[in-house]
């Protein structure tokens, strides 16, 4: 950011490099749409090099960025919220997600044979039924790679709720994994 305020247009090129996927994926967590996720990813780093001239460095770059998303997101949401056109359709990506796949080593079936594609899948439809602040929590954490505390930094909440919604978002997903026969391994601690 401190190299596109000083006007190096190539500093704008490797953000976008950086995190237009890790963006798109946030998004489609969250509105279940792969072109709408991509407009989303777009338009939140076409605001951040808008805003780059207002930016201070005192925080990381990163939550700056999620917080910068998530009010996109929110304001999206709004917007689309009285159409029942885009209520009624949500697609769904077919691509693995890296972030998924890390938390899907942390489960065995009793059988061993859930793939991890077909795990991403299932996971991925139950976040739907997690309240939505749960649900931020988990993928921002989960899916972008954020800690604790730029997690709570980008939803404008402190540092416990945000470790209390984490813990609900496993729980809730824990149980409605049990009726598939998923259950954490005994070398792991959630999900």
């Amino acid at each position: 950011m401190i190299r596109l305020q000083g006007g190096d247009n190539s500093a704008f090129e490797e953000l976008v490099e950086l995190h237009q996927r890790p963006l798109i994926g946030y998004f489609m967590r969250n509105v279940r749409d792969w072109q709408l996720a991509e407009d989303l990813s777009q338009e939140t780093l076409l605001r951040v090099y808008n805003q780059a001239w207002d930016y201070l460095p005192v925080g990381r770059f990163k939550p700056w960025m999620y917080r910068v998303a998530r009010n996109l997101l929110i304001d999206n949401v709004r917007k689309r919220s009285h159409d029942a056109l885009v209520r009624a359709y949500q697609s769904r990506s077919e691509d693995n997600d890296a972030g998924i796949s890390r938390i899907a080593g942390e489960f065995t079936s009793p059988e061993d044979k859930l793939d991890e594609r077909e795990f991403c899948n299932i996971v991925d439809r139950l976040l739907d039924d997690i309240p939505d602040d749960q649900r931020q929590t988990f993928v921002l954490h989960h899916y972008v790679g954020l800690n604790l505390a730029e997690v709570a930094e980008i939803l404008e909440a402190n540092v416990a709720t945000t470790k209390s919604r984490l813990r609900l978002a496993r729980e809730k997903l824990q149980e409605k994994l049990r009726p598939f026969g998923i259950q954490p391994s005994q070398d792991s601690a959630s999900v």
